[in-house]
């Protein structure tokens, strides 16, 4: 990447940084905190927690279209002004009702999309993929610090304090985005970035896709319902102050990342893919009926950090399954679906969360999101492996409508090309590609662009 590059993603992957920081700062303490919020009661709690789910499932993909029309940084500035009012509501919110319209607001914020097509504008092909790893590392990291530093910050601030906190990472977002991402780059719509209404319905369709979407929707809502009980179950049971549960969580996820390591390395690098997912819908299953009758702290521990060994590589493995199976050129729209039945998930674990837990208590919420992960895992068994197929993309500067043709049946006959996408109005190819049997050098003399 030349300097340009690098600053716009050092910058934009910082403003993901802050945004989620935003939203997840409070997950570790919110069960707790908002107990004192006037009509609290656990399913009000938990709707408080997974509201934001709903309204980014609702406006991700229609914020990111919108962009295409007005332009990424005015929807990124609208969507960031709309996360510091909410953030606003909810800091001086006295009733859990207040909160919950707070955390709403937060949530139309939904500028995840917008960002990605940003991104897409300010780098190059042959340093897109690097660029978006950089924001999706700083995603992974957000949640990991808000683990650590929510409950540690809300013993010095309180729940209103780390609302205003979230306020002033807003305007910082702002400031990067107005000031650190240049202006000079011209805007371009991309598919592999950004969503396509006229790809919804492929997407929507592919058995493959849903059932990946599914299994997000899952792990995020399992994720949300968790986390509606574990904060109050450590201090009411295990009498661990609230201010000591950042060490707590500091040492469950250091330990949940190294075990998700292997778990990668052997979908990824050794083709098992499969085997893992099957391996780890199990491996959440267990853990979490476990935490309902994990009466010793040692062992609740454990069985968390099984569950976070399990979670991590989801998040980890799942993005990826749907960048090799999206269909040819419509990455963009496949990641956006994928990522609205993130915040679906969301917002169904912490409503369905909030509710088992004021009906049926601590275990009934384990129990259910263990056995919906045991069912998963058959369904899981029945669906067909995975192949290792690598997503290209290549610009065609200046071709003729002609020699577009001509590339196309080229490119076709090429071995390892799985699938092709030319798109003459964005002038880039796109390719499915199996880089185990790819001719490499015939792909390379066809198209010198190539990032092979």
């Amino acid at each position: 990447m030349d300097l340009l590059e690098r600053r716009s993603v050092i910058a934009l992957a910082l403003i993901y940084l802050f945004r989620m920081l935003g939203l997840f700062l409070i997950m570790p303490v919110i069960s707790v905190a908002a107990d004192g919020l006037t009509g609290a009661d656990a399913a009000l709690i938990g709707t408080a927690i997974g509201i934001y789910g709903l309204t980014q499932a609702c406006l991700q993909i229609p914020m990111g279209m919108w962009s295409d029309k007005i332009g990424r940084k005015r929807v990124i500035v609208i969507g960031l002004l709309l996360f510091a009012l909410g953030s606003l509501i909810c800091a001086n919110a006295d009733d859990i009702n207040t909160l919950i319209i707070g955390r709403a607001v937060q949530g139309a914020g939904a500028i995840a999309s917008t960002l990605m097509a940003l991104l897409s504008d300010v780098t190059r092909e042959q340093n897109r993929t690097k660029a978006m790893a950089s924001v999706g590392i700083s995603i992974g990291a957000s949640f990991m610090l808000s683990l650590v530093f929510g409950p540690w910050l809300f013993a010095l601030v309180g729940l209103s304090g780390l609302f205003y906190l979230s306020l002033a990472l807003s305007f910082v977002g702002i400031a990067l985005i107005l000031f650190a991402v240049p202006n000079s780059v011209q805007h371009t719509f991309r598919r592999d970035t950004t969503p396509s209404l006229t790809a919804l319905g492929s997407v929507m369709k592919n058995a493959r896709l849903r059932f990946l979407n599914i299994s997000v929707l899952f792990v995020h809502a399992s994720l949300t319902a968790i986390f509606v009980v574990v904060p109050g179950r450590l201090i009411n049971e295990f009498d661990l102050a609230l201010s000591q549960h950042s060490w707590f969580y500091l040492a469950i996820m250091g330990f949940a990342f190294v075990g998700m390591l292997p778990l990668v390395i052997i979908a990824e690098a050794k083709g098992k893919m499969k085997e893992v997912l099957i391996g780890v819908f199990i491996l959440l299953g267990i853990c979490s009926i476990g935490l309902q009758g994990a009466s010793l702290f040692w062992l609740f521990a454990v069985l968390l950090w099984g569950y976070f060994i399990g979670f991590n590589a989801m998040e980890a493995v799942l993005p990826s399954l749907v960048s090799k199976l999206a269909p040819v050129g419509y990455r963009g729209t496949a990641m956006g679906v994928f990522s609205t039945h993130q915040f679906i998930g969301s917002f169904i674990g912490g409503v369905g969360g909030g509710w088992l837990l004021q009906h049926h208590a601590n275990e009934g919420v384990f129990f259910v999101v263990g056995a919906i992960f045991l069912a998963w895992s058959l369904v899981c068994m029945v669906q067909p492996a995975p192949r290792q197929l690598t997503s290209l993309a290549f610009s065609l500067p200046n071709m003729t409508s002609a020699e577009v043709t001509e590339l196309a049946e080229q490119l076709a006959n090429v071995q390892g090309v799985e699938g092709m996408q030319i798109f003459e109005d964005e002038q880039t190819a796109y390719l499915k590609v199996d880089k185990k049997q790819l001719d490499k050098a015939a792909l390379v003399q066809l198209a010198p662009q190539a990032n092979v």
